[in-house]
């Protein structure tokens, strides 16, 4: 059957309905978009948690071993103790706890890139550039198990998180604790108003400042900003 030129065309869109489809596409993204952004984050931030607990497991080796030689280069960051995070991090990579190219991933995540670089030595050097996705506490030893070890970078002890904070701005951040325990939060529960008020449960479910100082910016190895 031979078509006629008008019915090809009336098998195809007109420009109405093309147009039409086009803005029910567009209303769906727009509906679908704060679902698939949170799923986004919640990915990032899931693995900067397990990024966050493979670095304690390393430095828990580092430091039970520490204790078992009595190596006191072989420590917790506040035992140690390091002055930064690049310092602390060259011990784990001199002895061969974790490999530079294990660090750089581990230490980075979307909107934060740390770039490790590493000397053979010896002894090895490692230096740290760019943004880290990751702090680390200068935990000690003697630190109950409730005491952070790491948290990711955007979060400031007991302090609202800010939109323009790397990485993962006000979406949310990561808490490692002495224990091993990692968690994820939002951002209603940075600080002790997001628990009621509460500073007993605030402490009981983000953990304690390491023993070393009263507020952040003395508790933690301040990574690359």
């Amino acid at each position: 059957m031979i078509r006629s030129r008008g019915d090809t065309e009336s098998a195809g869109f007109s420009t109405t309905e093309l147009a039409v489809v086009i803005v029910i596409i567009g209303v769906i993204l727009v509906l679908a978009w704060p679902a698939f952004s949170n799923a986004l984050a919640k990915r990032d931030l899931t693995r900067t948690m397990n990024n966050g607990r493979e670095l304690y497991l390393a430095v828990f080796r580092m430091a039970t071993d520490g204790a078992a030689k009595s190596d006191a280069n072989l420590a917790w960051p506040g035992d140690y103790p390091a002055n930064s995070l690049a310092e602390y991090c060259g011990k784990l990579v001199q002895n061969d706890y974790l490999k530079a190219s294990e660090l750089q991933r581990i230490l980075s995540a979307p909107g934060a890139t740390c770039i490790v670089t590493s000397t053979a030595g010896p002894p090895a050097t490692v230096t740290l550039s760019g943004r880290s996705a990751l702090k680390v506490y200068k935990m000690k030893n003697a630190d109950p198990s409730s005491a952070i070890f790491s948290a990711s970078s955007n979060y400031i002890y007991n302090t609202p998180l800010s939109p323009t904070a790397a990485p993962f701005g006000d979406n949310g951040f990561v808490v490692v604790r002495k224990s091993g325990d990692a968690d994820m939060y939002g951002k209603n529960q940075a600080t002790i108003a997001g628990w009621g008020n509460n500073a007993v449960e605030f402490k009981a479910k983000i953990g304690t400042l390491a023993s070393v100082g009263a507020d952040d910016g003395a508790a933690a190895l301040i990574p690359p900003q």
